[in-house]
């Protein structure tokens, strides 16, 4: 068989609220809000979810994950990806490298983003050099303009697996 490639692309947004932890990229950050959302609300593995899913033809997590089963209630979102993970490798596709892109006005994730990239390669199995993470605003434009929430943009590029 040829070796074949897809890309994915997936996105999110959750708000942010006093009281809930803060979790970007599985990696817990300091800050004095959280997101809001059915899980953990990880912006960033739930846009890296959705590029795999969409890359393997597999729908998006809320085919999955339905917010209104209490199943899945504070979950923590690696657990989302893994299974994206395992459903795109069910059906042959393996990530070959993965870039994402987190909106947000705070807080300030410039000592942070080799960290969240290093524990998204391990959730991925992809070498460190495979993932970038990207931190912009919103030059105070919209919800994340105005610090009401988080938003992340991810794109996959899945290749055939090698045989088991």
């Amino acid at each position: 068989m040829t070796e074949a490639r897809r890309i994915g692309i997936g996105w999110d947004v959750h708000r942010l609220e006093a009281g809930r932890k803060l979790v970007l990229g599985g990696v817990s950050i300091p800050h004095d809000r959280g997101l809001v959302g059915h899980s953990d609300g990880d912006v960033i593995l739930h846009a890296l979810a959705d590029a795999v899913l969409g890359a393997a033809g597999l729908g998006d997590i809320g085919d999955y994950f339905a917010p209104e089963d209490p199943k899945w209630r504070d979950m923590e979102s690696t657990i989302i990806l893994h299974q994206a993970l395992a459903g795109a490798r069910a059906r042959g596709w393996v990530p070959e490298n993965a870039d994402v892109v987190l909106l947000a006005e705070e807080p300030k994730l410039r000592e942070r983003k080799k960290e969240i990239a290093a524990h998204l390669a391990a959730l991925l199995l992809l070498p460190v050099e495979c993932v970038n993470v990207k931190a912009k605003t919103a030059e105070g434009l919209g919800p994340v303009g105005r610090k009401e929430a988080l938003e992340a943009h991810a794109a996959v590029l899945m290749r055939t697996a090698p045989p088991a």
